[in-house]
């Protein structure tokens, strides 16, 4: 099996409609083979906020690499910062924003659930 090396500050930023901060993903199909998992890097910044949607027959994590910020899940805030998680259910979905000016920057991963 060859290794695969993966610039990240070299993959494309794209800014997201809606305040949803930028993203750039890191692993997928196309990038390194990856065919049952997408993982991104997120940045927010003051006054954004990115909100993990409930994806039918996905788990998602999302990882705090850098900052404060505030996850909302069912309907509670829970003050964060570098080096927590979240893991999201295929039913569940969160919101996480900067706690101040700094930028949050998460590493965001969504497995598909594998159906026996």
């Amino acid at each position: 099996m060859a290794t695969t090396y993966i610039h990240t500050n070299q993959n494309p930023r794209v800014k997201l409609a809606g305040a949803q901060g930028e993203v750039s993903e890191i692993v997928n199909k196309e990038l390194c083979g990856a065919e049952n998992v997408v993982g991104m890097l997120r940045w927010l910044h003051e006054g954004e906020r990115f909100d993990a949607e409930s994806l039918q027959d996905t788990h998602q994590l999302i990882y705090l690499i850098e900052g404060d910020g505030v996850i909302t899940l069912k309907d509670k805030d829970y003050e964060v910062v570098q080096g927590a998680g979240i893991y999201l259910e295929p039913s569940e979905k969160a919101s996480i924003r900067p706690a101040g000016r700094a930028t949050l920057r998460l590493f965001h991963l969504i497995v598909p659930k594998i159906q026996d």
